[in-house]
């Protein structure tokens, strides 16, 4: 019996939201990698306005980061002002 492989994963364009949002949440130490997952779903959340703030967003992700809030704060607000945002 033989199995087929994995159907291959499609990466988000460079500028969609989704790659911004993602991607501004890379480097942020954390407890494990599905809490940049849950920080950069909230983030993407905030770009799309379904969230009010920056801040409420990194705080409704309640991700377990080796950083304080604030610092993650200012790593996502500076890695978003580089790509315009």
């Amino acid at each position: 019996m033989t199995t087929k492989a994995p159907s291959p994963i499609k990466e988000f364009p460079l500028d969609s939201l989704e790659k911004i949002a993602y991607s501004s949440v890379e480097g942020i130490p954390a407890e494990e990698p599905n809490d940049l997952n849950r920080l950069g779903y909230h983030v993407w959340l905030y770009l799309t306005g379904k969230i009010e703030s920056l801040e409420t967003a990194v705080k409704m992700a309640r991700a377990r980061l080796k950083i304080s809030e604030e610092e993650a704060l200012e790593i996502v607000r500076k890695k978003l002002s580089e790509r315009g945002f």
